[in-house]
């Protein structure tokens, strides 16, 4: 197994002069060494370059470009009113949130203003923010582009743009809206910016290099796009049989701080139905779940309240979450990249972690691809009998009786031989019965309809 070396550098932060506010940010946030990346990126950023960086997930490219934000604006008096200098764009709520905290904490002694904009959470607070004025802007492109349509806010004065997770920026659709946005930036020639994303494709480079001016593309340990102290595991296993198998997974691994991935809100519902069931803490993270309780389940996970965090793969995308031991995709995730971003949720900045995969049937076919993404065979492991646990049943609704198939018996006796009635005499049949009164037949006139008088007889 490769050591932490291969992550970190020999360069210090220290080495790179940087201002007060900025280094004790980092002294005390216990940043002192840079990773591999960092190493690489900060001398050309801090120098104005623009960069399109590609690392591993987890080597710390939020620091990277928080460091050269802070010192770009540090280096010119803020304007008044305060107006947006700096933009980080980022695909998913989550993220956002985690990168303006880092922001804050990185950030505390600079006395800049960082606001963050996404959806979910109450549009007229984050709007008066903005109004209050902001020195670093982070959002989902989304709601961004609400306050810039209705003027709430601009973008003429940002002077470094940075889109982090750039390649799910097109995976979930945003290029338009990240075109569009682009386009209410100062020009390229006007402004700094920064491509980062674990996975650096060919049309993200395309888009990039219209944007830039002359940027410096970097890619850090371009064969090992997984951490290089992750183990990973791969059982096949049935549909039917899965959840048992993940119960005796949790079993035997432990599962103080688990990632567990499927492919679905619906069956991210249903498997943490199923885990609370068996005596499993454990709560979903989807985007079906409200941004309140999405926010509160992640601080829950993090300070290690919550052991079990089920998520579909809108939280494999930059979420730094210390000590996440195991990562399960109990679902092959369909996108290849997912599966890179996925399990590294997990032994992140030099820490051991394990990535565990079910492979079924519904999923199997997506194997090929992540193999070939990742250079290497996924290593195979069997499960025998005794990690197959007992499932339980569903219990049923209060007061719900169970509908039990009617048994059959033997048919039964005919009814015994009754005589036939007598036949009625007729004096019976003219006398009427006694209460009832008897009634009379009416006839009907001779001839047509009535008050037609019948027609007379034909001469002899």
């Amino acid at each position: 197994m490769s050591t932490p070396s291969t992550l970190f550098s020999q360069r210090t932060f220290s080495e790179f002069n940087l201002l007060p506010q900025v280094q004790q940010g980092l002294d005390d946030a216990g940043f002192t060494q840079c990773t591999l990346v960092q190493a690489e990126v900060l001398p050309l950023t801090l120098a104005g370059r623009d960069v399109a960086a590609q690392a591993q997930t987890g080597t710390g490219k939020t620091a990277a470009y928080l460091v050269t934000i802070f010192t770009k604006l540090l280096s010119a008096p803020a304007p008044e009113p305060r107006v947006p200098r700096a933009l980080i764009i980022a695909p998913t709520r989550e993220l956002v949130v985690q990168v303006a905290d880092d922001a804050e904490k990185l950030g505390r002694h600079t006395g800049l203003v960082t606001e963050a904009v996404f959806g979910g959470m109450d549009y007229r607070e984050q709007r008066d923010e903005l109004l209050h004025g902001v020195d670093l802007l982070v959002g989902t492109p989304g709601r961004l582009l609400d306050y810039l349509r209705q003027g709430v806010t601009s973008l003429r004065h940002v002077e470094v743009f940075v889109v982090d997770e750039a390649d799910r920026m097109f995976d979930m659709g945003f290029v338009d809206d990240l075109r569009e946005i682009t386009r209410r930036l100062p020009p390229p020639s006007k402004r700094q910016t920064m491509f980062y994303t674990a996975t650096l494709s060919p049309r993200v480079l395309a888009l990039g290099y219209n944007e830039m001016r002359n940027p410096a593309e970097i890619v850090v340990n371009p064969e090992e796009i997984t951490p290089d102290r992750l183990e990973q595991a791969l059982y096949h296993v049935g549909a039917r049989e899965k959840f048992s198998l993940l119960l005796g997974l949790l079993a035997q691994e432990g599962y103080s701080r688990t990632m567990i991935f499927v492919n679905t809100r619906e069956e991210a519902r249903r498997l943490v139905e199923r885990l609370e069931r068996h005596g499993y803490n454990a709560r979903q993270l989807t985007g079906s779940v409200i941004q309140r309780r999405r926010l509160s389940v992640l601080s829950d996970f993090k300070d290690g309240t919550l052991p079990i965090l089920v998520a579909t793969d809108v939280a494999s995308r930059g979420l730094h979450i210390e000590g996440v031991s195991h990562v399960i995709n109990y679902d092959l995730p369909q996108d290849p990249e997912d599966y890179i971003h996925r399990v590294g949720r997990t032994a992140r900045v030099g820490a051991d972690g394990k990535a565990i995969s079910l492979a079924c049937e519904n999923f199997v076919f997506s194997l090929p691809s992540i193999e070939k993404l990742l250079g290497a065979s996924i290593p195979v492991k069997f499960a025998d009998d005794a990690m197959f646990k007992r499932v339980l049943p569903r219990p049923r609704p209060q007061g719900h009786t169970r509908h039990e198939t009617p048994q059959r018996s033997a048919p039964a006796a005919p009814p015994p031989s009754v005589p036939p009635p007598a036949a009625p005499s007729p004096a019976a049949e003219a006398s009427p019965q006694p209460g009832k009164k008897r009634r009379r037949r009416r006839r009907k006139p001779a001839g047509g309809p009535a008050g037609t008088p019948p027609p007379a007889p034909a001469a002899g």
